[in-house]
């Protein structure tokens, strides 16, 4: 049987989540002769393609909930994981049935939005209810939580990078299509400075580092700082890949971010908390929730928001918005 594992493109977590979920099919459900990778982005409409899935598994791992019959598996912790209400119902009906079944019977849909990583939610779950062994696997759990909950221990280590995690993270975040999916079967084979040292690893990474360099001068153009929140836009680069970091390694004092971007088939509000402010948590906003007023979502502390490319007005007017709520919050 064939197992396809669709994971959030382009994202570390994402990555980790579906070399670790992969890992875990094979070590405890055994039922897979081939897995082959799919990566899923946040864009305005259908983010799901039916033509996609394979017969046999389909997992979905750190990426939004799918109702299709044919989805198998799903693991998330994004606050905002259900695009519509409908969704989140058929996940609890799904949750009911699976309970009176039992965890070994139909249990294959999990969502638990209080983890900082989707790769520590598939460990402990198939730890504590399939006997995954996960020992071998500490440096990814806990690189992926670093990571996807920028635990860096500041913004100077986020953006030098001198870990090989923080350059494969580059290399991921920025890279070409196709490079993803062989990392992938990779993650939990060999450690992290191994998978690094690839041939093809090292030759996506050496003119993502220039490129790198470039974008923190770039940002240090476009920035601009106002009552604690950071804005810019460089729709004009068409480039998502930045270090998300550069604004608070630019501007340590401060609290928001609101970055415009654009890609070949989206353009992007991206909305973030700086990870070393020294405002309490209980007085920060809840960025998902905001970006859920305009379409899109995430976490508590970041989120963003997709438009259509012929949609840059919007956005930019959106982006606009944001930050001026952020300000009044500040």
């Amino acid at each position: 049987m064939n197992c396809r594992v669709f994971y959030h493109d382009h994202c570390f977590d994402g990555a980790c989540s579906a070399s670790l979920f992969t890992r875990f099919h094979r070590e405890c459900i055994g039922t897979a002769s081939e897995f082959s990778y799919f990566g899923l982005m946040h864009r305005a409409g259908s983010l799901f393609y039916e033509a996609a899935f394979v017969e046999g598994d389909n997992a979905i791992v750190d990426f939004k909930y799918c109702a299709s019959p044919r989805v198998t598996w799903w693991f998330d912790h994004h606050q905002s994981a259900f695009l519509t209400a409908e969704d989140q119902r058929d996940f609890l009906l799904g949750q009911t049935r699976a309970d009176a079944a039992g965890v070994r019977g139909d249990m294959r849909k999990f969502f638990d939005p209080d983890y900082v990583s989707c790769t520590s939610l598939i460990a402990d779950v198939g730890r504590a209810k399939f006997g995954f062994d996960t020992a071998p696997l500490a440096e990814l759990i806990r690189w992926a939580d670093i990571v996807d909950g920028a635990k860096y221990e500041s913004a100077e280590a986020a953006v030098e990078m001198a870990a090989p995690a923080m350059k494969l993270t580059l290399a991921i975040e920025s890279s070409g299509e196709g490079f993803v999916p062989r990392v992938v079967p990779l993650l939990t084979a060999m450690s992290l400075q191994e998978v690094l040292d690839q041939p093809f690893v090292q030759a996506e990474l050496g003119p993502l580092m220039e490129r790198h360099i470039a974008g923190i001068e770039l940002l240090r153009e476009r920035t601009t700082l106002d009552r604690g929140v950071i804005t810019f836009d460089i729709t004009d680069q068409l480039t998502e890949g930045y270090n998300k970091f550069i604004p608070y390694y630019l501007h340590p004092e401060a609290t928001y971010n609101v970055g415009l971007s654009r890609s070949s088939f989206r353009v992007k509000v991206a909305v973030g908390t700086n990870p070393w402010t020294t405002v309490p948590v209980a007085e920060l906003a809840n960025v998902a929730a905001i970006c859920e007023r305009y379409g899109g979502g995430g976490h508590a502390r970041v989120g963003a928001v997709s438009f259509p490319p012929d949609r840059e007005e919007d956005a930019r007017r959106a982006a606009a918005e944001i930050a001026a709520e952020l300000r009044a919050h500040a």
